[in-house]
């Protein structure tokens, strides 16, 4: 995340966190913003006196002068070891030693990466191959929901034609109880509405909004540092939640709404 570019918007969920009492900790898991990059934000907020509920945070164009943006590389989700995966796990099914993987790589290969680089990956390759355990998780009552769309049944229009259908699914973590709505698409419109009367429906809005990937709320899916669509933090950002998107490829995070 050392190279991320930090938009406008990004740097407003963030001093919202702050101003709900967030940890930099807190913040850094959720993917918003490096941990160094949290304490610098912190301090000048602190300083100009941004971190007070009581008072309103400032215009972005307050924002945008106080931190700037100097242009850095783009960052990447996708390991610059991928071209060599099938080599790399073969070498690694036959407990070739890393060093060995890197030193390899660069001679045969041309790669230019560090041994750094090998190590993760070769991390990430015992991980995928490993039993993992599946913990229950336990919310307390008003805390957290899960949304997601699911697939709806094809109706009939008037005019002939079939129309697909999705439902969008509102579920509260502590009781299981649901918003359910049909839609007709899953546009940023749509979504953002389906937020708004599932929150008028249930009386209020929870701490924490748990979501899989989809389009109309992350923009890029990645498990250490998700985009999340502005129109969508501006809503997190009105009704006072939290947006914690699931890593991408990991089904035993995703959003449950059965």
């Amino acid at each position: 995340m050392a190279n991320r570019r930090f938009e406008l918007f990004e740097y407003r969920q963030v001093l919202v966190r702050m101003r709900q009492g967030d940890s930099d900790r807190d913040i850094a898991r959720a993917g918003l913003m490096g941990r160094k990059k949290l304490t610098t934000v912190r301090r000048t907020a602190q300083e100009l006196g941004w971190l007070d509920a009581a008072c309103a945070l400032p215009q972005d164009t307050v924002i945008a002068a106080q931190f700037g943006r100097t242009p850095h590389l783009p960052s990447t989700c996708v390991s610059t070891l991928e071209p060599f995966r099938e080599q790399i796990s073969s070498w690694f099914d036959a407990d070739v030693q890393g060093t060995t993987i890197h030193s390899a790589l660069k001679r045969n290969h041309g790669y230019t990466g560090s041994y750094s680089a090998v190590r993760r990956f070769l991390t990430h390759l015992g991980a995928e191959r490993s039993v993992t355990a599946t913990t229950i998780l336990d919310f307390p009552p008003a805390d957290t929901a899960q949304v997601d769309f699911g697939a709806g049944p094809a109706l009939i229009h008037e005019s002939g034609h079939a129309l697909k259908t999705w439902f969008f699914v509102m579920t509260l973590c502590w009781s299981r109880h649901q918003y359910v709505e049909l839609v007709f698409d899953q546009t940023v419109e749509t979504w953002l509405a389906g937020h708004r009367r599932a929150f008028e429906w249930f009386g209020g809005s929870p701490s924490r909004i748990i979501i899989d990937n989809a389009k109309c709320a992350i923009i890029r899916a990645c498990t250490y540092d998700p985009e999340v669509q502005r129109s969508y933090a501006g809503l997190a950002e009105g009704y006072g939640f939290r947006i914690d998107a699931c890593p991408p490829h990991d089904p035993q995070k995703k959003a449950l709404t059965s």
